[in-house]
């Protein structure tokens, strides 16, 4: 956004602060900064949908570049439009998975739910020794502006005892911590059956009796061409992986929210299924029979289903003493065989023993899928129906 653009929307939304109420039925979603219809907030959504709320509160849904297909009575608007600046500043509650430009300071009556988007293994926010992503901001300033933001939070959720302790002290967060688990994760627990997953995987075209591999890795910080656009360039030799396992396989490949990259992926028709944004990862580690990841939060929700994962760590040394580090020992702890080429990446996977990880998975999943039970939903709708408003008088529109 350019410096004159910037200063008008603020100006804009002081001005929408000063003219309309906060309407009491009112709620705001968005997953990725308006790039998918996905994750928590998605979960969340759908859930109030489920429950038919959807009839009494206002929902508004900010897309980036085109509407989602979404189910139940939404209203969608392009994010940093106009009407994404009304919005924001006369609805009861803020739900979103990452933060939103600066100058969007919650006002008096709106409550703001951060779902975050991950159990954290690299380094984030305060915890940062350097900055090389793109934005052109040093450390400091980097900080103040992470610290700012999500003092703006009131409400937080976590997944696990070792995120509460860490996004208290990485974000510097002072609001309330909702140990739930992660909405988007509920799904892995009620839709897990044969059925449901036959139906993923006939909506991906992906042929009978082949099975799935899943590679989702995670971006690097210094690998952008703009303003929070981030390329895709992978160590992988997708040609070695096609001629290993496309007699028995096909890959899936769900890059990170901010790349950018349109990925031709027509030479490999046969064996990568291609995916948009669109699609949410959760149907896509129910369909997985493997997952191949690098440092993605990917694999603390994938550990649930207990199948097996791969990691792809091409730039391991470069990862860990130069652009993020890590908060735990990632060879020692990580619950499947890590592998630095392709070549390696493919006898590991040939090779797989289960029986050889069953201690660190156990491990894995006891620490980092502590609060997940399936009624993270549950729990966050009772939360909102305390703080969104159900009077008629607000329903009918008089509030306005």
């Amino acid at each position: 956004m350019s410096r004159v653009l910037r200063i008008f929307a603020i100006a804009f939304y002081r001005l929408m602060n000063v003219l309309f109420p906060v309407k009491g039925n009112r709620l705001v979603f968005s997953s990725s900064v308006g790039k998918s219809y996905s994750g928590n907030p998605r979960a969340i959504y759908e859930y109030l949908v489920s429950q038919r709320y959807d009839e009494i509160w206002e929902c508004i849904w900010f897309y980036e570049k085109e509407p989602f297909d979404i189910p139940g009575n939404v209203r969608q608007v392009r994010y940093r439009s106009l009407a994404y600046l009304r919005f924001m500043a006369t609805a009861r509650l803020w739900v979103f998975d990452s933060r939103q430009p600066a100058f969007l300071r919650r006002r008096p009556g709106t409550h703001y739910i951060q779902t975050w988007h991950g159990t954290p293994l690299k380094k984030l926010a305060l915890d940062l020794d350097d900055v090389f992503m793109s934005g052109g901001l040093d450390i400091d300033t980097y900080k103040k502006h992470f610290r700012d933001n999500a003092h703006t939070w009131d409400y937080l959720i976590s997944q696990n005892e070792f995120s509460t302790e860490t996004f208290k002290r990485c974000f510097d967060f002072k609001g309330r911590m909702l140990e739930y688990g992660y909405p988007r994760n509920d799904v892995l627990f009620e839709k897990n059956k044969p059925e449901y997953i036959e139906e993923i995987k006939t909506d991906l075209g992906i042929p009978k009796g082949k099975k799935v591999m899943l590679y989702a890795p995670t971006w690097r910080d210094d690998e952008f061409t703009g303003d929070q656009k981030y390329s895709f360039r992978p160590n992988m030799d997708f040609d070695l992986m096609r001629e290993a396992f496309s007699d028995e396989w096909v890959m899936i490949v769900k890059y990170h929210y901010l790349i950018w990259d349109a990925i031709d992926w027509t030479p490999y028709k046969e064996f990568i299924i291609n995916v948009d944004q669109s699609k949410d990862i959760a149907e896509l580690y129910l369909i997985a029979d493997a997952l191949i990841t690098d440092y993605s939060s990917v694999m603390f929700d994938y550990s649930l289903l207990q199948k097996p994962m791969f990691f792809f760590a091409y730039d391991l040394e470069k990862f860990e003493k130069k652009l993020r580090g890590f908060y735990f020992d990632y060879e020692g702890q990580m619950p499947g065989p890590i592998a630095k080429t392709t070549d390696e990446l493919i006898t590991v996977i040939k090779d797989y023993d289960p029986e050889k990880y069953t201690l660190k998975y156990n491990a894995f999943r006891e620490k980092y899928n502590t609060f997940d039970d399936g009624y993270a939903c549950k729990h966050i709708f009772s939360l909102m129906k305390k703080m969104v408003s159900t009077d008629k008088q607000t329903i009918l529109g008089i509030s306005r």
